[in-house]
């Protein structure tokens, strides 16, 4: 199978269908479908070709969308890069990947322009109805000048992207991911009949070069929904989309929910559309589940757990396990695509109700680490993929994911695993959002030290020690606590705990 096959698919059965909506402009299969043609014949007119890479930095729209597709189209390989990367990460990864060409917005072309000449790009292509700078290429204008061309229909095991990960510990590795890849992950989802809405309309509110956004996009494509674009996520315009375009299905993180929780004005917006609200990152708080709930009554919840290298999904929980307390603290059950064990140290399966690293296998497995054959092979043993995640399963087979591994923290020889201490502070009333870690002690070797932004007055340290103590053992209670204004995190809406160790260990 291959991505634009869906697309032809389509143009058969739905030619006259809403595709895309974003901004007021909606477009139909069929001008979609053209667009696409055209786009890519343009991509192949400036050099691209079969296996080539083009990168992607721009905010989510209606254009965004066409480009995927179009280098697919085209034979090439697309490269959707963070639109948070500063220009030395930017230029990293195009130098890494060798991108000759970008495809961008007037909101990010001062970063193209600030790398372009010292990366390997050869052409700038310019989203806007606008004319772009000299040199530069317009979208538009491509799009106008060219017929469609044939569909390359380069597909199953050949890279349809490198999908560059985070990089909160170093540089960013390109996670290198097939049509087949992305196909056995987006199949498995909807095979469970709990992912997104058949002819739905799909909100995309995350960023769409991430891959949890991504996947419900190919979800989407694959059940003929109308996908809906926002160009950045702000409460009052994630829910005005929703009311505006009548959506039915949108994946967020739980800082987003909360974040729309928050929002004074949530009450005058109609939501009533909504069915399903996809979230991952991490587990929903119970604060922020219930509030969920209050601000979306008729939408059923799904977590789904996974990582870009996993295209990207592994396990999923459904609406009807949300309504079990127990349950809604877990990451669900493996899902039909995937293979999911604990193991220790040595790589062996542990019992139930012992923790572990989380492995995966399936066919939704990347091919591996882009260049990076020695990353690749620590990632990828005797056919699983090692998360780095440390959980367990429980007695009836769901997972539970109590840290990253690096994140663990051990104090004086005890292993303490931040997101259960994280779980108890949440439940304080004058905490909004925190995060824990270890830092160095003399004594112990690590201590545990909390973070935490305060919801409004109040919030004190000794009595949010206090509080814990009877809810975690001595040796996991936050030796010190540090009042902040915010959390540094990554698009994904994880909290970057790397980030926090490094500016208090110097």
């Amino acid at each position: 199978m291959y991505l634009t096959q869906v697309l032809h698919n389509a143009v058969r059965h739905r030619a006259a269908y809403p595709l895309t909506m974003f901004d007021g402009r909606v477009r139909s299969v069929a001008e979609c479908v053209d667009r696409v043609g055209r786009l890519a014949a343009g991509l192949r007119v400036l050099g691209v070709g079969e296996g080539d890479r083009v990168a992607l930095l721009a905010a989510n729209s209606d254009r965004y969308h066409e480009s995927l597709l179009a280098v697919a189209w085209a034979g090439g390989i697309v490269v959707p890069l963070n639109t948070r990367w500063v220009a030395d990460e930017v230029r990293f990864a195009l130098s890494d990947c060798s991108a000759t060409v970008v495809i961008t917005d007037e909101r990010l072309l001062p970063v193209v322009a600030a790398v372009r000449q010292s990366a390997p790009v050869r052409t700038v292509v310019v989203m806007s109805d606008g004319r772009p700078p000299a040199g530069m290429v317009s979208f538009e204008e491509l799009i106008g000048g060219h017929a469609p061309m044939p569909d390359v229909g380069r597909g199953g095991a050949e890279t349809l992207g490198v999908f560059y990960t985070g990089g909160t510990t170093g540089r960013a590795k390109g996670a290198v991911l097939s049509h087949d890849n992305v196909f056995a992950s987006a199949w498995g989802c909807l095979a469970t009949g709990q992912f997104t809405t058949p002819g739905g309309r799909l909100l995309h509110a995350a960023p769409m070069f991430h891959l949890a956004d991504f996947a419900i996009w190919i979800a989407g494509l694959l059940t003929g929904g109308t996908h809906v674009m926002v160009d950045g996520f702000t409460p009052g315009g994630v829910l005005a989309a929703i009311e505006r375009y009548a959506v039915t299905d949108v994946l967020l993180v739980p800082t987003m929910i909360q974040v729309l929780a928050d929002c004074p004005e949530a009450e005058r917006f109609d939501v009533s559309s909504l069915v399903r609200l996809i979230y991952g990152g991490s587990p929903m708080p119970a604060a922020t589940l219930a509030a969920a709930r209050r601000m979306f009554p008729g939408a059923g919840l799904v977590q789904a757990y996974g990582m870009t290298e996993l295209a990207p999904v592994a396990t999923l929980l459904g609406p009807a396990e949300h309504d079990v307390p127990r349950l809604a603290a877990s990451a669900g059950r493996a899902a039909p695509h995937a293979e999911v064990r604990v193991v220790d140290a040595a790589g062996d399966e542990v019992a139930a109700g012992v923790v572990g690293e989380v492995v995966v296998r399936g066919d939704h497995v990347m091919a591996g680490y882009w260049q990076r054959p020695e990353e690749t092979a620590a990632a990828l043993r005797d056919g699983w993929m090692h998360t780095g995640d440390a959980g367990y399963f429980d007695d009836d087979g769901y997972l539970f994911v109590v840290d990253r591994i690096k994140d663990m923290i051990i104090v004086g020889g005890e292993n303490v695993y931040s997101v259960e201490v994280e779980h108890v502070l949440l439940q304080h009333p004058t905490v909004a959002a925190c995060a824990v870690i270890g830092l160095p002690d003399a004594r112990w070797g690590e201590r545990v030290h909390a973070l935490v932004v305060p919801a409004g007055d109040g919030a004190d340290g000794e009595q949010l020690r206090a509080f814990c103590r009877g809810r975690l053992a001595g040796y996991k209670i936050p030796r010190t606590v540090e009042l902040v204004a915010s959390l540094p995190v990554s698009p994904a809406g994880k909290v970057l705990k790397s980030r926090l160790r490094q500016e208090r260990v110097r």
